[in-house]
């Protein structure tokens, strides 16, 4: 009787489900790498040195020409913006941060996917 006892509590705490956290992926900043693979609708992180109105502009690579500008209110430190691509023609962009001077902050290339 108490090798079946005991071979049951063995049976049940091999099936049982062990909770292990899920960790979080790692956010990576848009403007810290020199190129990014973007999809529509995709999220962008990036900082901001102060609080203030700021824009995003897409420029196509290779004309120099200004696809899309969207103006906003940065907030200081992280901020989160969607990017949509889907009207884009181009592949290969850069995306410029300015502030409300035009004064450049940020610049990188992106490549839609």
């Amino acid at each position: 009787m108490k090798k079946i006892i005991l071979i049951s509590l063995i049976l049940l705490a091999g099936c049982t489900k062990i909770d292990m956290p899920t960790p979080q992926p790692s956010v990576e900043k848009i403007f810290n790498v020199k190129e990014s693979k973007v999809v529509n609708g995709q999220s962008i992180y990036f900082d901001l040195p102060s609080a203030g109105v700021y824009t995003l502009t897409l420029i196509d690579k290779e004309n120099g020409q200004v696809v899309s500008r969207e103006r906003f209110n940065g907030q200081a430190g992280e901020n989160i913006k969607n990017i949509y691509t889907n009207s884009i023609q181009s592949q290969y962009l850069y995306l410029l941060l300015e502030d409300v001077t035009k004064k450049e902050i940020s610049k990188t290339t992106i490549i839609i996917k």
